[in-house]
């Protein structure tokens, strides 16, 4: 883990989806689905900018 972690010791600077408490984290801090957020990780990787950015672009296009 990185020494950027939140307030709950969640690792900040990548989106892990390893772990059901990770996952969970990261869908209510991006706001999105396990699925969307597992698709997004698929496409941009784990940085939290490119898996947001990601969402908003399906989020506008209409595709989630």
């Amino acid at each position: 883990m990185s020494d950027y972690t939140t307030a709950t010791g969640h690792d900040s600077t990548m989106v892990q989806i390893a772990e059901g408490n990770q996952v969970r984290y990261w869908c209510d801090a991006l706001g999105c689905t396990e699925a969307q957020l597992r698709a997004a990780v698929r496409a941009v990787g784990d940085s939290p900018a490119k898996v947001r950015d990601f969402l908003k672009t399906l989020t506008h296009s209409g595709l989630f």
